[in-house]
Formats: C-alpha cells, structure tokens, sequence
C-alpha cells in the first residue's frame, strides 16, 4: 500500500512539474504557432530557441514580442513576414512569448 502511494505521489510530482511545458506547447499548437515554427529547427519562422537566444536578457523581451505575436512584423528573422494573429489574446500571447524565452 505504502509503495502505491509513493508510485502515485511521484507521478502525480512529475505531471505539475511538467505540465507548464506541456501546456504552452499545446497552447502553441492550437494557435497555428507551430505551423510556422518548432522549438528547436527553422521552419518558416526561426526556432524558438533561436528566438529565446536572440531576446536573452532583454527586459522589454516579453511585451516586444507578445505584441508582435497579436500584430505580426518582418524584418527581425528576414524577408518572410509574420502575419498577424489576431485569434491570440494579449494573455495567450505573453503565455506564449514567457514560454518561448525558457527555450534553451
């Protein structure tokens, strides 16, 4: 009984220390994100690590970047724009963009 109750402790540890992760990543995906980007390759867009590298450090990186996710941009990564997403509130996109930065 003892050890079940560990075996359950310990699972149920491991999902709320990975479900933050796992979230956003969900969040991304139901947001069209990842049809142009993935974490860790270039697709269309640069890869979010790429892009949590870029940004490391910068204070203003999270309101910069979760406005550009709403009203979309070129220039930074090259000549392919980023369309705008105007499905992605304000809270999604900071959700999004915090998420983004922790890739390392």
């Amino acid at each position: 009984m003892k050890r079940a109750f560990l075996a359950i402790a310990t699972l149920a540890a491991g999902f709320a220390v990975s479900t933050p992760a796992l979230a956003d990543l969900q969040l991304a995906t139901a947001k069209n994100c990842m049809a142009c980007h993935a974490v860790a390759t270039k697709l269309v867009g640069p890869s979010y690590k790429d892009v949590a590298a870029k940004y490391a450090g910068q204070k203003d990186a999270v309101d910069k970047l979760a406005a550009k996710v709403i009203k979309g941009g070129s220039g930074a990564w090259g000549p392919v724009p980023m369309p705008a997403n105007a499905q992605v509130s304000p809270d999604e996109a900071k959700k999004l963009v915090t998420w983004i930065l922790s890739q390392k």
